[in-house]
């Protein structure tokens, strides 16, 4: 792969031709200012600086061109004449008059002092920038013509010295501004176009001496229109025209001499023209190939970088070929990302906004790319890599002979009865000789709650015992530690379920056998629930579910780093006490314990096989907050466990837990959360962008965006396709109620830093009547999507240069806008007609009518599931 790599790199390398600068170039334009300097500031410049500048220009130049004669660029003739360079003396005009005095007076002096003065500009684009009239500035010509002896002209782009003839009848000759790339003129036609003005001048003034005084290429900056600035393009089109312009006897000056970092306000281009960067180094050889200065040193670096990034797939014991192709192409990938970023840093001028661009952008984008090499490595190991090795399998035994006994937990918290009833009839119908089981009913004051319970416990018998704790402190956690007081000192093993859950009668024969292996602390089996049909919500929310049990938490069982969840789940009484009980210092007290117990050293066990069917939260709202609290919960989890993930941090996790632990925080609370912040501050920018025309992202910094979303997209429909028993219609479902919650768990990390201790938040199931009242449950999430959207569509439709990185942040704002247009739309479906199943049957049968042959009996149109 590094040998692809490689290859890729040296087949890219540009390599262009032109001819060669035989001597040196008849002028360039001159502004002496130090790299940090800011001229517009009114920050003068001095005699060290400016003979230093001469230094450097004069190997390549034969004059210079300046465009002020105060802030010591009076003193630019006489140290260039030192060198033997002919000098073309500025007078800037603006509005401030006291200081055009001081220009005038000042260049005056300066023709009169200095043999080597070739000219007089005054002025420099004063009727393009409506600065001056073309009258007023005739007379200050006039002025400056009496007072010396040297040419007297004004240097305008080239389109308003034919707009004025007035004006070229005033002048000594004409000083045209040509600059092809404000015109929009592809590269390959910059020579030839600047010529055709040329000659269009010459034949509208016949006989009237005209310069080219302005001409030049960026060598870095975004496209306008065809114009597309670069490294190669700018010497290309220098070397070419220079050639051209001294065969044709083309009068010429160069724009720059120098970068000039403080000219951010020139768009992207205009601290890029430069014939020599910022450090007066020369941009371009001028003479032999033309190659990118710094492309070998970005490959090296590049290559290196995706060797050390590859290094990782050696701890893989059962690696397979294309399962390490995958991994190390990603590698080398993000390898190659990382080398453009540091180039581009070394060799672009990035302050201002471009600064706050960067940097923000590169702090947030660098767990996205760490989150998408985790996706690449799973999707790799799931579609290509060997199939699990620790997953328990459903094999059906018979009762063994060993039966150690469970006490079985079930914490209820203002449940309906009929719902928790339900759940104990199950769990009698349990096929395992020796069990328990505890019904705790905690801050539940009102007794249409509890009374039918104990009754019913009465019921079932002595196996059965019910706990009524009227003021438990801790919310659930409280009231499994209760239970625990209550449990029967011969339980070996401890079951939680929730108390809408029906269970299978061979959970307990199927999976306890696993703890005969004395090293085995937990065993857990998914969720998953039973009135997935109520809707085409319940319907998405269920697989959205089945995705996590199905390919997360199968692959980090194979790590041994499952996340427990409080139902479904038996843990060893031993381990327990060990690791300190239910604690209730977070509202996640199931993953907490979990973490807890395999932090010393206790094995941990997973099934895919479905052994339990609860009830789906009732609405999206509901949805949101049980999302919500998990992501805050695991927030709290975090804060407690983070240095346990640390080497040498006293616990008996391996590195690999602690690397599933570790990145799976990370992929799911920081690539959310950071994903959402990324679209928010996207969305402030676009005013700046819009209102100022500048700091557009670059593209290095939005292409990682597109793709990273573009792996999320492959990484979920493969893994879906190859791992959940669904079919594509459910898993479109899904993929929006996974999007749908981006923002609320992304609420629930900022919430983790604004508040120590936020309630347990109960999610409501059980409840069949929704409240048609109910508010929007994704007001939030559709301001915001409807902003990045709207603010996509505003990019696209005013690029008027089809600028491509303007398209590409248009783009990524688009695709940032999907996971809250997803909350949006589900927010909508809720209360639409469209979410019943019954409403897609009757259209169905509709459309089923209308074809020839096809009727369909009225009986027939009978609710059924969509897609399945």
């Amino acid at each position: 792969m590094t040998c692809v790599h490689a290859f890729v790199w040296l087949a890219l390398r540009e390599e262009a031709s032109a001819p060669a600068v035989p001597d040196r170039f008849q002028s360039m334009s001159f502004a002496p200012y130090g790299r940090d300097a800011n001229p517009d500031k009114g920050e003068p410049t001095t005699e060290q600086q400016i003979r230093a500048d001469v230094e450097a220009v004069a190997p390549y130049t034969r004059a210079v061109r300046t465009y002020a004669s105060t802030g010591n660029l009076d003193l630019v003739a006489k140290i260039a004449g030192e060198k033997g360079l002919k000098t073309t003396v500025g007078a800037w005009l603006d509005e401030d008059e006291a200081r055009n005095e001081r220009e005038i007076t000042n260049a005056i002096d300066v023709a009169k002092k200095n043999s080597n003065v070739v000219g007089i500009v005054v002025g420099n684009e004063s009727i393009l920038r409506a600065e001056r009239t073309p009258q007023q500035l005739i007379d200050t010509i006039r002025r400056v013509k009496r007072e010396t002896n040297v040419p007297v002209t004004t240097g305008e782009t080239w389109d308003v010295w034919l707009d004025h003839p007035e004006l070229v009848s005033a002048v000594d000759y004409i000083a045209a501004h040509m600059l092809p790339y404000w015109e929009g003129v592809t590269p390959e036609q910059v020579v030839d176009h600047t010529i055709a003005i040329y000659d269009r001048l010459r034949a509208t003034y016949p006989g009237k001496r005209i310069v080219i005084a302005e001409f030049g290429w960026p060598s870095q900056g975004y496209n306008r229109d065809n114009a597309v600035p670069g490294e190669i393009e700018q010497a290309q089109i220098i070397r070419t025209f220079a050639a051209r312009a001294d065969a044709l006897g083309i009068e010429y000056n160069l724009i720059e001499a120098f970068d000039a970092p403080w000219k951010s306000f020139e768009g992207s281009v205009g601290q890029y023209w430069g014939i020599l960067d910022a450090d007066r180094a020369l941009k371009f050889p001028l003479s032999g190939p033309i190659t990118p200065s710094t492309y070998t040193a970005t490959a090296a670096i590049a290559l290196l970088l995706g060797i050390a990034f590859s290094i990782p797939v050696f701890r893989f014991g059962r690696l397979t070929m294309a399962q390490a192709v995958i991994m190390v192409g990603a590698a080398n990938l993000v390898g190659a990302w990382i080398a453009t970023v540091a180039d581009h840093w070394l060799t672009h001028y990035v302050i201002g906004g471009n600064m706050v661009t960067m940097v923000v952008s590169l702090v947030l984008l660098v767990p996205l790319v760490v989150v998408m090499l985790y996706r690449v490595e799973e999707l790799a190991t799931i579609a290509f890599g060997r199939a699990p090795r620790r997953l328990l399998r459903k094999i059906g035994v018979t009762v063994p002979s060993r039966t150690p006994k469970v006490s079985i937990h079930i914490p209820a918290y203002k449940e309906p009865p009929e719902m928790l009833k339900q759940t104990l009839d199950s769990v009698a119908r349990l096929n395992w000789p020796n069990f328990e089981c505890l019904v705790i009913i905690n801050n539940t004051p009102d007794p249409a709650f509890w009374e039918p319970i104990e009754a019913h416990c009465r019921e079932l018998g002595d196996r059965f015992k019910f706990l009524n704790l009227p003021k438990v402190a801790g919310f659930k956690a409280g009231a499994l530690r209760a239970a625990m007081l209550e449990t029967a000192p011969d339980a070996e093993i401890i079951g939680i379920i929730d108390a809408d859950y029906v269970v299978d009668p061979n959970w307990l024969i199927d999976l306890v056998p696993t703890f005969e292996d004395p090293t085995v602390g937990i065993v857990q089996a998914p969720q998953d629930h039973r009135d997935a049909s109520r809707s085409l919500l319940h319907e998405a929310m269920n697989t959205e579910y089945a995705g996590f049990f199905d390919i997360g938490m199968v692959q980090r069982n194979e790590h041994d780093a499952i996340v427990v969840h409080g139902t479904m789940c038996l843990m060893r009484r031993a381990a327990m006490v060990e690791a300190g009980d239910w604690s209730s210092d977070t509202i996640c007290e199931d993953t907490d314990l979990g973490l807890s117990i395999v932090e010393r050293g206790w094995k941990s066990h997973y099934s895919s096989a479905r052994y339990g069917w609860g009830l789906l939260p009732d609405d999206f709202a509901s949805f949101k907050k049980q999302r919500h609290r998990w992501a805050y919960g695991g927030m709290q989890i975090i804060r407690k466990h983070w240095r346990r993930m640390l080497p040498n941090a006293g616990t008996r996790l391996t590195p690999a837990q602690r690397r599933e632990f570790s990145i799976g925080w990370v992929s799911w609370l920081g690539s959310e959360s950071v994903g959402a912040l990324v679209a928010i501050l996207s969305l402030l920018w676009v005013p700046v962008v819009l209102g100022l025309g500048i700091a557009v992202p670059q593209r290095i910094l939005t292409i990682p965006i597109l793709f990273c979303f573009g792996i999320y997209l492959l990484h979920f429909i493969a893994l879906y396709r190859l791992r959940v028993a669904t079919t594509p219609v459910r898993m479109l479902g899904a993929a929006f109620a996974a999007m749908a919650v981006q923002f609320t768990v992304a609420k629930a990390v900022y919430d983790s830093f604004r508040y120590k201790d936020l309630a347990f938040a109960r999610t409501a199931k059980g409840s069949w009547l929704a409240d048609a009242a109910r508010a929007f449950p994704a007001l939030p999430e559709a301001v915001i999507g409807a902003g990045l959207m709207l603010a996509a569509v505003t990019l696209r439709m005013t690029n008027w240069h089809a600028v491509v990185e303007v398209d590409l942040f248009a783009l990524a704002l688009a695709v940032q806008s999907l996971p809250f247009l997803a909350a949006a739309g589900i927010g909508w479906l809720e209360g639409s007609t469209l979410n019943a199943f019954a409403t897609w049957s009757t259209l169905r049968a509709r459309a089923l009518a209308l074809l020839p042959g096809r009727a369909v009996p009225p009986e027939a149109a009978v609710p059924e599931k969509i897609g399945g």
